[in-house]
């Protein structure tokens, strides 16, 4: 492996870094992007239930907001009612959406780097292939009758412009692949918060009255 880097020169080392990134941000985008971190199953339900007949006590509310995305949207409109039992409904709608968007930044975190890394890998495996050509004229001698030029420094330069090209379309491939798996995630999870913090609204609402 070590030996393809020392062939692929110095235009390899962006294409290394950037892949080192993308991995990192894509494990960590896993972790965080869980089904049980965002939108646990029953939670609006459990929410509901605990909420019919009365508004529950800031202790329940703060465990509610620590357990997921989900709930820290739902207990921002019960922490609203808890301040102000007569809110309207503008109000508490207000107070959910803000936290809703606070949610909604933290869970596209990171992807606009991971998009970024997808588009400038090709580009940078393109710098490398460039630099391979460079190579490759530079090994063509002005002055050689035969213009074969150095055989050794002509295989060098086709051996960066070979290896950057192949190493920056894969990092850029998988990079995109899984920018898209996580955008499309986080659409969904959206969504479903948009969902669940409307019927939520509601039903504080008819709590309130």
């Amino acid at each position: 492996m070590f030996s393809i880097i020392q062939a692929a020169g110095w235009p390899i080392w962006p294409l290394i870094a950037c892949s080192i990134i993308a991995l990192a941000l894509i494990i960590e985008r896993f972790l965080s992007l869980k089904s049980a971190k965002v939108v646990p199953p029953r939670l609006l339900d459990e929410a509901v239930a605990v909420s019919r007949q009365h508004v529950p006590t800031p202790e329940v509310v703060s465990q509610l907001e620590q357990n997921s995305a989900l709930g820290e949207v739902l207990a921002s409109g019960l922490r609203a009612l808890n301040a102000n039992p007569r809110c309207t409904e503008g109000e508490l709608r207000s107070t959910m959406e803000q936290t809703g968007r606070a949610v909604a930044h933290r869970l596209e975190r990171y992807l606009s780097a991971l998009g970024t890394i997808a588009s400038a890998a090709p580009l940078l495996g393109l710098l490398g292939t460039v630099v391979g050509m460079i190579e490759i004229f530079g090994s063509q001698s002005p002055g050689s009758a035969s213009g074969a030029g150095n055989p050794a420094q002509l295989a060098h330069g086709i051996s960066i412009a070979l290896y950057n090209t192949a190493f920056g379309l894969m990092v850029a491939i998988p990079a995109l692949i899984f920018w898209r798996y996580f955008r499309a995630r986080v659409d969904e999870y959206l969504l479903t918060l948009e969902l669940a913090s409307e019927h939520f609204a509601r039903h504080l609402l008819s709590l309130r009255k």
